[in-house]
């Protein structure tokens, strides 16, 4: 069976803008609000309009005062030596680094990230950030502030989307995904400092060439990612829970969770080196 059989026989009947856009009400996003989106299109099911209508319903529901935020990583533009799903062979690595493109924020496709992410990329004033690997893009009010710094290394830390987002008092919407999704967790790694320490490898323009070039990085780790979701929503009332479509969603106050996280990675993640 097909996948779109699968999500068509899965979902009770269509999803409209109109819908959608009601259901983002419920949950409590409302206008002006800045909230960064990991979403699943086949958990929101069978859509008119598929991954477009999504979109539009997420911008029109936080207007023209409002800025929408999702990722655009890019993470095949790396080490092919850490490659996994699938492994390439060991004879390829020099050839892949030598002549891998380097990132291009208007042209390189997002990677991984699923139809909803890719679309927005490319979106009406949608900008992105410049990092060869986890870029986000932002459309709306706050989009040049949330974008502006994006440095190398750490990629998530507070000199990124994530640390603009943090300052911004900005929220978490997850839709059809759980915690093991939520980016927004990186930065708590960070400020814990409960990660080690991998080298890694990208392709990017640097003094007008194109460099492969190999950069120290937090070794990013979302393992216990779901624990520390499950563990805040019991121990604080922060989340709001409903439904977009047929799926499961989330609303989440980003620095709530965040220093949340932090003080849970500090608890009862080992100090590197483990």
């Amino acid at each position: 069976m097909s996948k779109v059989k699968k999500v068509i026989d899965a979902t009770e009947y269509p999803n409209t803008l109109e819908g959608l856009q009601t259901g983002l009400k419920s949950i409590g996003l409302e206008s002006g609000d800045t909230v960064i989106v990991h979403a699943s299109l086949s958990q929101i099911g069978w859509t008119i309009g598929a991954e477009r209508t999504v979109i539009e319903a997420l911008l029109a529901a936080v207007e023209g005062s409002g800025t929408i935020v999702m990722p655009s990583f890019t993470t095949d533009n790396s080490d092919p030596g850490e490659w996994r799903n699938p492994p390439v062979p060991n004879d390829w690595f020099e050839t892949i680094c030598r002549r891998m493109p380097a990132y291009d924020k208007n042209i390189t496709p997002s990677f991984g990230v699923g139809r909803i992410a890719e679309l927005f990329r490319t979106f009406p004033k949608t900008r992105r950030s410049d990092h060869p690997q986890v870029s986000f893009a932002a459309n709306g009010k706050y989009s040049s502030q949330i974008l502006e710094t994006h440095v190398l290394t750490p990629a998530f830390g507070m000199d990124s989307p994530l640390g603009a987002l943090y300052r911004l008092n900005a929220r978490i919407l997850l839709i059809g995904v759980s915690y093991d999704r939520c980016s927004a967790l990186h930065l708590s790694e960070v400020l814990s400092a409960r990660t080690k320490s991998t080298r890694s490898g990208a392709a990017m323009i640097r003094g007008g060439k194109r460099e492969w070039v190999w950069f120290d990085e937090p070794a990013w780790n979302s393992d216990d990612f779901e624990t520390i979701g499950r563990d805040f929503e019991s121990e604080t009332d922060y989340v709001v829970s409903g439904t977009i479509g047929a799926a499961k969603t989330k609303l989440i106050p980003l620095r709530m969770l965040v220093d949340y996280a932090k003080d849970w990675m500090t608890e009862n993640r080992a100090v590197p080196p483990y």
